[in-house]
């Protein structure tokens, strides 16, 4: 089973890029974003218990986060692997996640994180913003909100997966063909 976590901050091409590895690879694609509309939309207990967090403006706590993520990893036994795409954002996720993959006879194969400049990915995601209606790509100073947050919570991955020799870094800036072919190098050699 391959197990990959996708990173980067807002605009890298996660998304887009996740899309070309999950048919190559035959990986269950898993978004955070999804899960958590998915669990909402549905009034989960799970959902239920992440909307008391969200109704009072506070984050959802790891566990909830975590547990919904387990829950869907759950769903599909008989995956090749799965391409994590949002999680985890913070040390005590990649953790939890540590934690529990072993349970199902698996661990994360490796991280990918797509790097670009700041300055381009706010260009990427202002052009993105007047196309997909999502109110966080049409305003700079939210798009640095961010970056910041991803800088403060996510950005110290990298040194955990570096300790697990288990981190690449792949140039963000090209055409999508170009990073798809980056990404397929390092997966290929994993």
């Amino acid at each position: 089973m391959i197990n990959i976590v996708l990173f980067g901050k807002p605009g890298a091409g996660k998304g887009t890029q996740a899309e070309f590895l999950k048919e190559k690879y035959n990986l269950t694609h898993l978004s955070t974003g999804d899960i958590f509309r998915f669990n909402l939309k549905n009034d989960t207990e799970l959902g239920k218990k992440a909307r008391v967090f969200m109704d009072n403006g506070e984050l959802v706590p790891c566990e909830v986060t975590t547990a919904m993520l387990i829950d869907e990893v759950k769903k599909h036994p008989d995956t090749a692997g799965f391409l994590f795409d949002g999680y985890p954002r913070t040390i005590d996720q990649a953790e939890a996640l540590d934690k529990f993959l072993p349970t199902i006879g698996s661990s994360v194969t490796a991280t990918i994180a797509l790097e670009a400049d700041d300055e381009i990915l706010v260009a990427r995601l202002l052009e993105r913003g007047k196309t997909s209606g999502r109110a966080d790509d049409q305003d700079e100073e939210k798009i640095r909100v961010r970056y910041q947050e991803y800088n403060e919570k996510t950005a110290p991955l990298i040194g955990y997966y570096k300790e697990q020799n288990k981190f690449h870094a792949v140039d963000g800036i090209g055409t999508i063909e170009q990073i798809t072919e980056r990404l397929t190098s390092v997966i290929d050699n994993l």
